[in-house]
């Protein structure tokens, strides 16, 4: 009887076993096919971040005493 238990115990371990292994294998192949698909089929946009010259005009002066301030309140420095 046991024997019977343990058989059935180990083959039930290993269908869970391989059924998560099957599952987490076909997840990443099909993440990175559609990964691979967004990027062929989205048209390239350029970023449009601020730069750092253009940045400094956005802001006034009492805003930027502000915002040191408070560096350096928080950095203790």
């Amino acid at each position: 009887m046991d024997n019977n238990l343990l058989n059935e115990a180990i083959n039930l371990t290993l269908f869970g076993m391989g059924f998560v292994f099957v599952f987490l294998a076909l997840m990443v192949v099909l993440t990175s096919f559609m990964s691979a698909a967004v990027l062929r089929l989205q048209p390239f946009v350029p970023s449009t971040s601020v730069a750092p010259s253009q940045a400094d005009n956005l802001i006034d002066e009492d805003t930027r005493s502000i915002i040191e301030k408070a560096i350096k309140l928080h950095t203790g420095a």
